[in-house]
């Protein structure tokens, strides 16, 4: 039984699952998801070169720590957001993970030493894991299996949407009044109106989910109902075919992206652009992310997953490669152009994918698994592209990301079924 606004309960069979129909509150929940992404997008521009010139970090790998403390801290609240959510329902998640955000602009404003921005950046994990996780398991509830990768493009576009575009403000905040506060009062406000949002006006959606569990028919047999948390930990990561290769290649993807993230903008300073040209080239990557997103995931829904995350991986490998052998603004923001459409090909597939084979009961533990191996590529990132490039430079690390990038794909192509969209 599900409560409702009023305080009473409503029998989960009442409950109606499409977009369509549950669409007001659909699209508050793209709107809140667009502030999730804007919280992390004051950062993406603005924190390393914040290493480098204010906190004098040399080596990569010391200016890359809180890439590392982001990624671990929000792939571990992934895994525990879904099983929270099963628990205690999908609402008093994501406010929770809003107030665990508050203290962040902050502690990125007046932290006096590298040792706050690192702590900064485990709380804003701990908060991303909850709202980003809460908000994608809620759009699933409400949607249903017929349109999952067209809900997974929107809640992506808003999300990487809300990252470029923040990244692009804050580039030129930095530009126009330095690297502190501006930047981090943008993310200050963001997280108010998410907050405020998510207390006011989000419903919750779990008897959406026990609605789809009673009417789920699967071929499948491991979609049975009544799996341990331990039993679908390892049908995610390791026995399903489909769910592993999609977790494999959702750690790559993340692993590529924190690269991106900590080390674009220091080769690109470091080759003379400036912080007004450092901020479009962080902005276009997300942006082409987000906007391609609400193409490709209902084209998924179409054609299947599996050749949309094998080319995307691929496409993705281009545009790193061409980021390594390149060493000016206009092949690079082609690469841009590339890693973003390329993760747009991946992103929503990857979730809607693990939507198809997930049975409805232990749907949101398995997106936590999901999303505790991607984001776990944020930590994976930082720790090998920081050491590459200490070692050999940050094109050498780059390529060899490229590289990996391209391997991962290969394994979705072999392993992942090519059929589970049609079974959901």
């Amino acid at each position: 039984m599900a409560r409702t606004k009023e305080g009473g309960t409503l029998d989960s069979t009442r409950a109606v699952l499409g977009l369509r129909q549950n669409l007001p509150q659909f699209m508050l929940l793209v709107t809140v998801n667009a502030l999730v992404g804007g919280t992390l997008g004051q950062e993406r521009t603005v924190l390393p070169l914040l290493a480098s010139q204010e906190f004098h970090l040399d080596l990569y790998t010391s200016a890359l720590t809180y890439i590392l403390a982001f990624g671990l801290a929000k792939a571990a609240m992934n895994y525990f957001a879904g099983t929270l959510a099963d628990r205690y329902g999908r609402k008093p998640v994501l406010i929770y993970g809003w107030l665990v955000a508050i203290p962040v602009p902050l502690m990125l404003i007046f932290g006096p030493s590298w040792g706050w921005i690192v702590a900064a950046n485990v709380l804003l994990g701990v908060s991303q894991g909850l709202t980003w996780s809460t908000a994608v398991i809620m759009k699933m509830d409400l949607t249903g299996p017929k349109q999952r990768g067209l809900a997974m493009g929107l809640n992506e576009a808003a999300g990487y949407l809300g990252v470029a575009v923040t990244a692009l403000a804050t580039g030129y905040i930095a530009s126009a009044y330095g690297l502190r506060p501006g930047p981090f009062l943008l993310g200050a406000a963001y997280i108010a109106l998410g907050l405020g949002l998510s207390v006011l006006t989000v419903r919750e959606t779990h008897h959406h989910a026990k609605t789809e569990a009673s009417q789920h028919v699967s071929t499948h047999s491991r979609a049975h109902a009544g799996l341990t948390t331990g039993q679908v930990f390892t049908l995610t990561s390791f026995k399903d075919r489909s769910l592993s290769a999609a977790s494999q290649a959702g750690l790559v993807n993340n692993l590529n992206d924190g690269l991106a993230w900590g080390l674009f903008p220091v080769l690109f300073a470091a080759s003379g652009l400036s912080l007004s040209q450092t901020g479009i080239l962080a902005a276009v990557y997300p942006a082409v992310w987000g906007v391609a997103q609400l193409l490709t995931g209902a084209a998924s829904d179409r054609w299947g997953r599996k050749w949309f995350i094998t080319a995307g991986m691929i496409v993705q490998a281009a545009g790193l490669a061409l980021v390594a052998a390149s060493h000016s603004f206009g092949p690079w923001l082609i690469a841009a152009i590339l890693l973003g459409l390329g993760t747009a090909m991946v992103y929503p597939a990857l979730l809607a994918a693990i939507g198809d084979v997930a049975h409805p009961t232990w749907r949101a533990r398995s997106v936590g698994i999901y999303r505790l191996w991607r984001d776990g590529g944020f930590a994976i990132g930082a720790l090998l592209s920081g050491l590459l490039a200490d070692l050999y430079g940050i094109p050498t690390a780059i390529a060899a990301v490229a590289a990996l990038t391209a391997a991962s794909g290969l394994v979705v192509a072999v392993r992942m079924r090519g059929n589970d969209h049609l079974t959901g």
